[in-house]
């Protein structure tokens, strides 16, 4: 008889974990992996499969996991996935293959995410093994930014034998990995290693090169590389454009996060980060990165956290475990508000004044939008605020490079295989579609990486030494 429901994860009680930036869920044991596995009911058509971004053969894997074959499983999970320690940890998995699980139209879905990080996990303590390198072709690609988008392109191209060059602009290479997500949420630990795993691979990366910047687009083809890969996500922060956003004590989620993260204040005070939260924070938005912001605030030390949301908790895209996670820590929610000014006292940040909303008619999103019930204006004292409302692609690589067509929301334009109108470039990820998901970006570096190897075949031959 099929178990109804989902082997439970192990997690870290909800009053010890917000005085410390230690993993929440614990992941499964070998006996508990094994025992969710054999839930799947290993359907001819797999769903699942379709419902992946870079395709992993869920049913194949799962079933190695079932017979206890945990080396056979990351194998069948890595000709797909190079990145599957983070996947299983960060993906929206409810909404991509859990989504459609045919055991989830009457019970609850397989709990592939988990099974995906628990094999990634069991290969780091027993053992990494790489994939293969293809013969030199001679070709050089450089990949811009490190992120889920480049790391998963650079793999790939590997694998076809192409020379590869990460560019990444911060001191630490993994883009949103290391820089945007919380040490709770995935430790840095588990990022460093898959990027180790890269490097082993051949791969070079270079820190602190800002390209736009520090050299351009046209200056990687004049020192000789033969195609480039755009995948520098999107990381500017969209505000709420209401005054008093410069006061001090107003953050973006972007700022607020770098610092937490790339500054080590988790580990405080081994590292004393430059960061300071108050008594009563505020946080705006209703995404996972409000969730991230919001948690981490309580673990720096906030008495109270507010998440301020301007529909109801229904239209929150955060996922709803992370909702769930926050709620269990004592974050509170405030829906259908939304900041119309920051209150400040010498330049610094004092409260917030909000208006209630209501729920109009649909927006292109296909969500009601919000409209300001009148007179319905309060005030709230706080001390901190983040701004989590989004994210857009940075200017300065399309800027600099001649013949990059950009969309009107800043949006480098694309094909599906990450073809640009400008020759030899590509691209892909959040740079092409906007803020989205870590394995959509992963997706978008694959077929990207696909395309980039026909590219070079049909280029003429380089000059061999």
């Amino acid at each position: 008889m099929i178990r109804k429901t989902q082997v439970p994860m192990r997690e870290q009680d909800p009053r010890a974990r917000i005085h410390n930036f230690d993993e929440v869920p614990l992941g499964y044991t070998p006996e508990e992996a094994m025992e969710e596995a054999k839930r799947c009911l290993q359907c001819k058509n797999a769903p699942c499969v379709g419902g992946c971004p870079v395709g992993i053969d869920i049913p194949g894997f799962i079933a190695h996991i079932a017979k206890g074959d945990f080396r056979a499983a990351i194998r069948l999970i890595k000709e797909s996935n190079n990145l599957p320690a983070i996947c299983g940890r960060v993906c929206p998995q409810e909404t991509q293959c859990q989504g459609v699980c045919t055991l989830g139209r009457k019970f609850e879905p397989v709990a592939i995410g988990r099974l995906e990080r628990f094999v990634a996990d069991w290969e780091r303590e027993n053992g990494v093994e790489l994939p293969r390198v293809g013969r030199p072709t001679g070709f050089r690609v450089a990949v811009v930014g490190s992120g889920p988008a480049g790391l998963t392109c650079a793999v790939d191209l590997r694998r076809y034998g192409h020379e590869v060059t990460m560019f990444e602009a911060l001191h630490e290479p993994g883009g949103v990995l290391m820089y945007g997500i919380p040490e709770f949420r995935l430790p840095k630990a588990i990022v460093k290693a898959e990027i180790s795993s890269v490097r082993e691979m051949g791969a070079e990366i270079v820190t602190d090169a800002v390209v736009g910047k520090t050299f351009t687009i046209d200056d990687l083809f004049a020192d000789g590389y033969h195609a480039v890969f755009v995948g520098s996500g999107a990381g500017l922060p969209r505000f709420l454009g209401v005054p008093g956003e410069s006061l001090i004590g107003v953050y973006s989620a972007n700022e607020f996060l770098t610092r937490v993260n790339l500054m080590r204040a988790y580990r405080f005070p081994e590292y004393d980060t430059p960061i300071k939260v108050g008594r009563r924070v505020a946080v705006v938005g209703g995404g996972n990165v409000a969730m991230d912001a919001a948690r981490t605030a309580l673990r720096l030390g906030a008495e109270e956290v507010l998440v301020l949301y301007r529909r109801t908790e229904a239209e929150m895209p955060a996922r709803r475990e992370e909702i769930h996670h926050a709620v269990e820590e004592g974050v509170r929610f405030e829906f259908l508000v939304s900041p119309v000014r920051f209150l400040g006292e010498n330049g610094r940040l004092s409260g917030v004044e909000c208006v209630r909303m209501e729920l109009g008619a649909p927006d292109e999103s296909g969500r009601r939008r919000p409209v300001p019930i009148e007179g319905s204006e309060f005030s709230l004292a706080i001390d901190t605020a983040v701004i989590a409302i989004g994210n857009r692609p940075h200017p300065l690589v399309p800027r600099t490079t001649p013949g990059l067509e950009v969309s009107r929301h800043g949006t480098i334009v694309a094909t599906e295989d990450g073809a640009t109108s400008r020759k030899g470039v590509f691209a892909g990820g959040d740079i092409v579609t906007g803020a989205a998901t870590v394995i959509s970006a992963m997706g978008a570096g694959k077929r990207a990486a696909a395309a980039i190897h026909h590219y070079l075949l049909d280029s003429t031959p380089p000059a061999r030494p």
